[in-house]
């Protein structure tokens, strides 16, 4: 049962990371499907007795790369740092390739029980110990996680702690059974962990909106059906706003609804970038090629601009105002904005992030039409 919801749960997050391809999806994503190889080798090895090849199967989906790159995940999704999200890339890949090596070339002692075999009873102390350091590097990912999204102010606060939660309690699942084994307990905790990885990536898809919140702007985009070009809907299909597919008004009141505009609650970054030396035309390619885009597909991200300083010629100032902190998220979730921190990494030698709280000012699409040009 547990190997059936992993399937469902891994095309479930496949189908999600194609239309809205992002970091942490891609992370989870391979981590449910280690679980899943390693669960259906648990049930090969159930019904036929266990071998090398289905203990080792087992142990690097459950014990390693399904909880490694569930923390992975959650720390890409909690924390904003480029430098601690570089670092932790460089943890994974580490943590990945020496122990799967290991764990697939070590030879296995021992004799196989009818349940799930614990890591400990069949492999040496090589192994042993490297599965034990990766797990350290998972509690450290897990707890960096929580403490980044604890310490961001927002109201979506609680909503990414719950997520964060979810990750963790599916990686906790799964160490336990890959360390103790716990016979024909574990796989009812490998249901759970599976059904924890996937609450935690359906949260974080569709987070919760209180639908009588004053702050809650439903109504910012509405406008006639008639005077809407279908191509421009096909031109934000990359990463829409979770707020324009708003359940009918008519499920709830009787009547035409009334426009409400509640003041938007905006966000602006100024990041400036020092370039190494000869440098700055390659940049100015690349930044020219994300503001169009960025122009093009996202209509929530009210200015996108990149300047440069006359006095210093090697810095480059990138201006951007989102309409909220959804449209900032979803900014970054961008596959162009991603690939324009990828591109840039080797033109700069310093960033600089300073992050405003534009509350009061006011926003509508009229001024995104004078921001932004479409």
């Amino acid at each position: 049962m547990s190997a059936l919801v992993g399937w469902s749960a891994t095309a479930a997050l496949a189908a999600y990371a194609q239309r809205r391809p992002g970091v942490p999806v891609i992370g989870w994503l391979v981590a449910s499907l280690g679980l899943t190889v390693g669960l259906s080798a648990a049930v090969i090895g159930a019904l036929f007795d266990f071998n090398g090849v289905t203990f080792r199967l087992l142990h690097i989906g459950i014990s390693l790369l399904g909880p490694l790159y569930m923390a992975w995940g959650a720390l890409e999704y909690g924390v904003r740092s480029a430098q601690g999200r570089f670092a932790s890339r460089l943890f994974l890949s580490a943590f990945t390739i020496v122990p799967l090596v290991i764990l697939s070339m070590d030879r296995i002692s021992g004799r196989f029980s009818t349940g799930f075999p614990a890591l400990g009873d069949h492999y040496d102390l090589i192994p042993r110990s490297i599965v034990n350091v990766s797990q350290v590097v998972i509690a450290v990912f897990l707890v960096t996680a929580v403490v980044a999204v604890a310490r961001r102010p927002g109201a979506d606060r609680n909503h990414r702690l719950a997520v964060v939660g979810l990750v963790a309690l599916a990686a906790l699942l799964s160490i336990t059974v890959g360390r103790l084994g716990l016979g024909a307990v574990g796989p009812l905790l490998m249901l759970g962990a599976v059904a924890a990885l996937w609450g935690a990536a359906a949260l974080m898809v569709r987070p919760r909106r209180d639908r009588y919140d004053e702050d809650d702007d439903y109504y910012d985009d509405y406008e006639d059906d008639a005077d809407r070009d279908p191509e421009d809907e096909l031109l934000e299909e990359p990463v829409r706003r979770k707020r324009r597919n708003a359940d009918p008004y008519d499920d709830y009141y009787d009547g035409p609804p009334v426009r409400q505009s509640p003041p938007a609650k905006l966000r602006g970054v100024i990041t400036i970038y020092t370039l190494g030396d000869g440098q700055g035309p390659g940049f100015d390619r690349i930044a020219d090629a994300v503001v169009a885009e960025v122009a093009s597909r996202e209509p929530d991200t009210l200015l996108f601009a990149c300047h440069t300083v006359p006095s210093a010629p090697s810095q480059r100032i990138v201006y951007a105002i989102y309409r909220d902190d959804l449209a900032k998220e979803e900014h970054d979730q961008q596959p162009h904005v991603m690939e324009f921190g990828r591109r840039t990494g080797s033109h700069v030698v310093a960033t600089n992030v300073i992050e405003l709280s534009l509350a009061g000012a006011a926003a509508s699409d009229g001024l995104a039409s004078l921001l932004m040009p479409r």
